[in-house]
């Protein structure tokens, strides 16, 4: 049986504030630079989310005002603050916050899950304790969703029988504490015809794993975030590996962070493959090739 018990992985948190003056936390990895809120340019029909658009180094940046995406009060200066540049699910954008407190580091297992009754319209994926004081994380996709909503590309049509029949005969649970992040998966298996089991946390996921093991819907691939409070991707796949009845499963990693620079440590822990949120044939085609390795294997 599978231990439960969560695996401690570090991690580094850039805490910022809003207008409330209460903290708030994004992954460390998430960010590529922060920068003084510079002049922006306003387009017309955008969001009404989007401040406007800057200009770093040549490119566009669409600045994000997060206080109103996430339902707050307006900063008390509109044009003051700082942007955080996040660099994730393939694409970068600034969030206008009130400003940014400084880095702390700790455990997975110090990142509790969002308190029970937050609710759909919550915009955390977990909080901790730093100094004594509450931290809310984040949940970044689920904002930039909000405001820009992905285009789902329908792949079926490109599918072989052979591939179809391979995926239809495989099954696909996916793990994601980001409920945005979630959909999106589930919505690519079903453009496949495939209805997979979901789970919202490692936990979660061993205890579905426990559940459906020895009947005919026996898990034999994992789809999983890596971000996730109290344990991440890695402490998972690390916990599969390690328990003989999960040993084989095929697992593939699915994070919001640039797949290259998770690759080495994804194997580390024993992944199969890890792959860069979010793109519909992407994930697609890893699929068609977990469900090939499963059947090789199954024979």
């Amino acid at each position: 049986m599978a231990s439960q018990n969560a695996r401690a992985d570090s991690l580094s948190l850039l805490l910022f504030t809003l207008r409330s003056g209460k903290l708030m936390a994004i992954n460390l990895l998430k960010v590529s630079e922060i920068i003084p809120c510079p002049p922006l340019t306003k387009l017309p029909e955008s969001h009404p989310h989007v401040k406007g658009v800057a200009t770093l180094r040549g490119n566009s940046l669409s600045v994000i005002d997060l206080s109103r995406a996430i339902g707050e009060r307006p900063l008390e200066d509109p044009d003051g603050g700082c942007l955080i540049v996040t660099d994730i699910s393939r694409s970068k954008q600034g969030l206008h916050v009130q400003a940014v407190s400084k880095i702390v580091h700790c455990l997975s297992t110090d990142i509790k899950p969002p308190p029970y009754g937050s609710g759909s319209k919550s915009f955390i994926t977990g909080v901790t304790r730093v100094d004594n004081t509450l931290v809310q994380v984040l949940d970044i996709e689920k904002v930039i969703h909000g405001i820009a909503p992905p285009t789902h590309e329908v792949v079926t049509s490109e599918l072989s029988a052979e591939d179809a029949a391979v995926l239809a005969a495989t099954n696909i649970l996916v793990v994601d504490d980001s409920q945005v992040a979630l959909q999106q998966s589930v919505h690519t298996l079903r453009n496949l015809g495939i209805e997979c089991h979901t789970a919202r946390s490692a936990k979660d996921a061993i205890n579905t794993l426990l559940e459906l093991q020895g009947t005919e819907r026996e898990i034999n691939v994992v789809v999983s975030d890596i971000e996730m409070s109290e344990m991440d991707g890695y402490a998972f796949t690390r916990t599969l590996r390690e328990t003989p009845d999960f040993q084989h499963l095929y697992v593939l990693l699915h994070t919001s962070l640039d797949s290259a620079m998770n690759s080495d440590k994804a194997k580390d822990a024993g992944a199969n493959a890890v792959l860069t949120k979010f793109s519909s044939p992407d994930l697609t085609d890893c699929l068609i090739v977990a469900a090939r390795t499963v059947a090789f294997e199954e024979r």
